[in-house]
């Protein structure tokens, strides 16, 4: 059966009109609704006071406890005295916490019991609006990308790469129905990375067939962006429309697929020309003479008649060619080809060379004995 007895105490409502004629009704409604709403004001601020006072006595007291509990593990012999006062603050802060929630209990009774009027009998049910939004996700770092990327390689390397030897559509489709969880970005960077190196091992053929496969992992991606949903539940979607031979859809699609075939040539070639020049680099370092010189590079800046010396390997020419030159010269030249070890002086070069004058103690030893032979003609 309905309880009506709640409508028994219903304040009157401020479009009561029944009021004396020489009273001024929209004034008299003002006041009366000004009334109610201090009284109501006045309670929320005594329920309010009520509710903070009994919140502080309860974290007194829980601290009072807590500290009670502390000094009977750390002390209780030392701290009894100390302890008996915590116990009868505590017991006075129960009793405190006792009589907040009697007064509290009283203004819940006085409040169930105040007449409704037009302020309090409606409320709003919802004061907000939720709306079923997908969260955005906190873009991740280079090292959670790199890291996600080797673990994923690391489990389906093998499915990816059956899935980049496919042909037909059809396989297609039905590999990644069985497969979903191939439908990802992980995916799509490891088949071009894969035909990079295709490319750069010269197996052009297999490179084309595997950066077909790589554009349809692609464009699968782009549509669950443009259609802001999971890859997983639209790689269908792509596979009905390119089935359809939709010409403008498969010009793109073609387009996107040579345009990709040529970064990756270029990508390739650059990664050839940097090997040859790191292995160039090796090699020139392991060329490098005693001096930290290149040979090869002294020999292409030596003078022509000093280049045909080191290429006939003649002593007795490189000697006759080393007095004819200007001593400077000649010096700078000769102390080059001992540092890049170009020339391997004699023992007692060598030892001028120690002392840092290798090249001047071979002109020397050059000129001296030109000298020598110039007195024997004499």
């Amino acid at each position: 059966m309905v309880d009506y007895s709640v409508w028994d105490h219903i304040e009157v409502s401020d479009d009561e009109d029944e009021t004396h004629p020489n009273i001024d009704t929209a004034s008299l409604f003002r006041w009366r609704h000004q009334a109610r709403v201090e009284r109501m004001e006045q309670f929320q601020k005594e329920k309010e006071e009520l509710d903070k006072g009994c919140r502080e006595c309860k974290r007194k007291l829980a601290e009072c406890q807590k500290k009670m509990k502390e000094l009977e593990v750390a002390d209780p012999e030392s701290g009894k005295g100390e302890l008996e006062k915590l116990q009868a603050e505590a017991q006075q802060l129960k009793n405190e916490e006792k009589s907040w929630e009697n007064k509290l209990e009283e203004l819940k009774k006085k409040e169930k019991n105040m007449p409704w009027n037009v302020d309090t009998l409606s409320k709003d049910g919802f004061s907000k609006s939720v709306f079923n939004v997908k969260p955005e996700e906190k873009e991740e770092t280079e090292e959670q990308k790199e890291k996600k990327h080797k673990t994923f390689v690391e489990r389906y390397e093998k499915q990816i790469k059956h899935f980049g030897m496919l042909r037909r559509w059809d396989d297609s489709q039905k590999y990644l129905s069985d497969n979903p969880h191939l439908v990802c970005e992980e995916t799509a960077n490891y088949l071009v990375i894969w035909c990079i190196d295709l490319e750069v091992e010269e197996k052009h053929a297999l490179m084309e067939q595997v950066a077909h496969q790589t554009i349809v992992m692609q464009f699968i991606l782009e549509l669950a962006k443009s259609l802001k949903v999971d890859p997983r539940a639209c790689f269908r979607q792509f596979f009905t429309k390119i089935k359809t031979a939709d010409q403008q859809y498969m010009e793109g699609f073609n387009d996107e697929l040579e345009a990709f075939k040529e970064r990756v040539r270029g990508r390739a070639k650059v990664r050839i020309e940097k090997a040859m020049k790191e292995y160039e680099e090796e090699e020139r370092q392991k060329r490098l003479g005693p001096g930290g010189l290149d040979p090869v590079e002294v020999y292409e800046s030596l003078p022509p008649e000093l280049q045909k010396c080191f290429d006939v390997k003649d002593v007795q020419m490189l000697q006759d060619t080393i007095s004819k030159m200007d001593p400077t010269e000649a010096k700078y030249h000769m102390q080059r080809c001992i540092d890049s070890g170009l020339w391997v002086p004699n023992a007692k070069t060598a030892e001028g060379a120690e002392k840092g004058s290798g090249g001047e103690a071979l002109y020397e030893e050059i000129k001296k004995e030109n000298g020598d032979e110039e007195k024997g003609n004499a």
